[in-house]
């Protein structure tokens, strides 16, 4: 899919000096950062079902531990 991306003249200097640092294009540099975004989405939603699984799997479990 063809997109057209309007950067500030500073980011997107930037970004030349990153992509030069890490022989890359600015392409490449922002689809890594496009991916690292989704990623980081998606991390997040398996971190906040694990963690609604032990709220409700261990509830008593952890009621317990709280009192004691």
């Amino acid at each position: 899919m063809a997109m057209t991306l309007r950067i500030p003249e500073e980011l997107d200097r930037q970004l030349e000096e990153i992509a030069a640092a890490e022989h890359v294009s600015k392409h490449t540099l922002l689809l890594q950062a496009a991916q690292q975004i989704v990623d980081r989405r998606e991390r997040r939603a398996q971190i906040a079902g694990a963690v609604d699984f032990v709220l409700s799997h261990d509830a008593v479990l952890l009621e317990r531990l709280a009192d004691a």
